[in-house]
């Protein structure tokens, strides 16, 4: 007599998780990036809005060190929020833009996507650091100056004006490197749009010149062009995340 095997249903196999990198993440990573990049272009704009109208007259060089302390103790509100605006909110949204074009880039082009994001948190902190010492200088200074050391004031202001240069005022390699490596890796993998990149290359090599003395001036060329830079980017990168 021939038995036959008892049925046995399947048992439903539970479903796999989705990767931690799978495209919700993703979504979610680039539309953050994208929303960070338009805060730079904003605080572009605003901190040369600020420069060319409130502290005209301290931007343009003209002013000695007595004169500059003086405008200092006179306009700090206005020197505060400038720092807060252009370097701090500038360099805590630099983080997450650096991270979610890493994360764009790093399938097609990891090396170069590794080393820009390098660069982009380098730059991140250089500007921190020189926001955050300008904004604890300025109050020293002017307890200072209020209480009849002017002298004293003008030697701290010129020290912490140096240092706060030297980290990313006064020149803009680590940034124009960054946005470099970032539009060729882009120009290279097709992930931006080629009009972006070619404008980014130009951007960055404006930027980059700065460190030679005398070309400082061209800083503003980088400027510039970052603001329709950054602008354009947060628009492509928020389009792409929905």
């Amino acid at each position: 007599m021939t038995t036959t095997a008892p049925l046995t249903r399947p048992v439903p196999s539970s479903p796999s998780p989705a990767p931690a990198d799978g495209p919700p993440r993703r979504r979610r990573l680039g539309r953050v990036a994208g929303v960070a990049a338009l805060v730079e272009a904003a605080t572009f704009v605003v901190g040369i809005a600020l420069f060319v109208t409130v502290l005209a007259d301290y931007g343009s060089g003209d002013l000695s060190v007595a004169e500059s302390v003086r405008f200092l103790t006179d306009h700090q509100g206005a020197l505060h929020l400038w720092y807060i605006v252009s370097y701090i909110a500038f360099g805590v949204a630099l983080v997450p833009l650096s991270l979610g074009l890493h994360d764009r880039l790093r399938e097609r082009a990891p090396e170069l996507s590794r080393t820009a994001a390098a660069f982009g948190l380098i730059w991140a902190g250089l500007v921190l650091a020189a926001g955050m010492i300008a904004n604890v200088g300025i109050g020293l200074v002017a307890d200072l100056a209020g209480g009849a050391d002017a002298a004293q004031a003008g030697a701290l202001w010129s020290a912490l004006e140096a240092v706060q240069d030297g980290l990313g005022g006064g020149n803009e390699v680590a940034g124009g490197v960054w946005v470099l490596l970032v539009s060729v890796a882009a120009l290279r993998t097709r992930a931006l749009p080629r009009g972006l990149n070619v404008l980014g290359i130009v951007s960055a090599t404006a930027g980059i010149v700065t460190v030679v003395p005398g070309l400082t001036e061209v800083g503003m060329v980088f400027g510039l062009g970052l603001i329709v830079w950054f602008t354009w980017l947060g628009v492509v990168l928020v389009r792409d995340a929905r």
